[in-house]
């Protein structure tokens, strides 16, 4: 599993020319789901992002977590994340999780999110969908998470 974790002062989402999600300061969060993405997988990325210190506290410095700026997310499936583009010219998706299994996987992920964090503040895309993606970067801080520790 993969993601990109972006903090944000603002993102949504458009699915057919209207906003289907958007959150103010937060996380968004691009997720790819691996064939071989397990609930361990899940647990990792979650626990990585609700404990990621990357908002800035009063003195300036990049130490305090989402929860404790009471932040929101939007969450994004993004199968691309697992493209390998070392050969060629084309990625491969081959490492992607396809249609029901990456979508079941999604879902978990985002009822784990849920669990561990206020589930009023996550919100998401439609799995499958063509989506247009906004946001406005703040930092700019990104940050990529590999559940397999490749990064």
């Amino acid at each position: 599993m993969r993601a990109v974790v972006q903090l944000v002062k603002n993102a949504s989402v458009l699915i057919d020319n209207e906003i289907y999600s958007s959150i103010n300061k937060g996380f968004l969060i691009l997720l790819g789901i691996s064939i071989n993405d397990k609930k361990t997988d899940i647990d990792y990325i979650v626990n990585k992002i609700i404990n990621l210190r990357v908002f800035k506290d009063n003195e300036g410095k990049l130490n305090e977590s989402i929860d404790s700026i009471s932040g929101e997310m939007l969450i994004i499936s993004q199968f691309t994340l697992l493209g390998d583009a070392r050969k060629g010219r084309r990625p491969s998706y081959i490492e992607a999780a396809k249609g029901n299994d990456a979508e079941l996987i999604y879902n978990n992920f985002v009822n784990k999110i849920k669990d561990w964090y206020y589930s009023d503040k996550i919100f998401t895309g439609i799995f499958g969908a063509m989506m247009e993606v906004a946001l406005i970067n703040d930092g700019p801080v990104t940050i990529l998470l590999d559940s397999e520790k490749n990064f």
